[in-house]
């Protein structure tokens, strides 16, 4: 009921302190079988029959414990420790699981701050596009009249084929995920894990867009981040 999922294996050792409600038994049928069995030996062997009493309560069977503890009692004790074994583990889990919160954040932040300069970045590209897709027709073409239908129709296809634009937004919403799920009281591992998978496929699509060195090195600053966020994770 404390923990919700995973693999828990419980080891309990009873060991009684007192000797409070035990009672010893001899089994004096065994024990006189013993004995008959070692006189009879004895007289064969001709050897002396010097049999003691300690030496036949060490043979199996003679002497027993027999404990007649309360099974309530015990369950109860039983159940304490295992419920303050629970509470320490939960915790225990609590604590590590604050601090692995606040790395996680730390590093989504820095995730976050690289989309953003991917971000800006990439709003310029456009215009840095035609500027330098105007200087070279006039360079090829030794003219200074451009036909400006033609150059819209190339900075659409450009626009089209390396805008990262679409990537960034679903990056940043996959962050904005990643943050509510990590403040939830629920389980979220495996979401955090689904989510990560998602966040590295848009980094990648931006990474294989990229006509940009600046923006080539922010994915990979994002790559790397996101492997340690992996790494914790799991």
């Amino acid at each position: 009921s404390k923990i919700s999922r995973g693999k828990i294996d419980v080891f309990i050792t009873y060991e009684k302190s007192s000797s409070e409600a035990n009672e010893i038994k001899i089994n004096k049928e065994i024990a006189k079988m013993y004995i008959k069995e070692l006189k009879n030996l004895a007289k064969e062997e001709n050897i002396l029959a010097n049999i003691e009493v300690t030496d036949i309560s060490k043979f199996p069977d003679v002497l027993t414990i027999k404990s007649n503890s309360d099974d309530e009692t015990i369950k109860n004790e039983l159940l304490n420790t295992v419920n303050n074994a629970i509470d320490n583990l939960v915790n225990m889990r609590k604590q590590e699981g604050e601090k692995i919160s606040c790395d996680l954040l730390q590093r989504l932040e820095y995730v976050e701050n690289k989309t953003m300069e991917i971000s800006a970045k990439s709003t310029g590209l456009i215009e840095e596009y035609v500027v330098k897709l105007e200087e070279r027709i006039k360079e090829f073409l030794k003219t200074e009249e451009i036909d400006k239908t033609w150059i819209a129709q190339e900075v659409v296809i450009y626009a089209d084929k390396w805008s990262v634009q679409e990537e960034v937004t679903r990056l940043k919403s996959h962050i904005g995920q990643f943050r509510n799920l990590i403040n939830t009281d629920q389980a979220v591992g495996k979401k955090l894990d689904f989510l990560i998978q998602e966040m590295n496929r848009e980094t990648n699509t931006i990474g294989s867009k990229a006509n940009n060195l600046e923006i080539t090195n922010n994915v990979i600053d994002i790559k790397t981040e996101l492997e340690n966020i992996r790494e914790q994770i799991q």
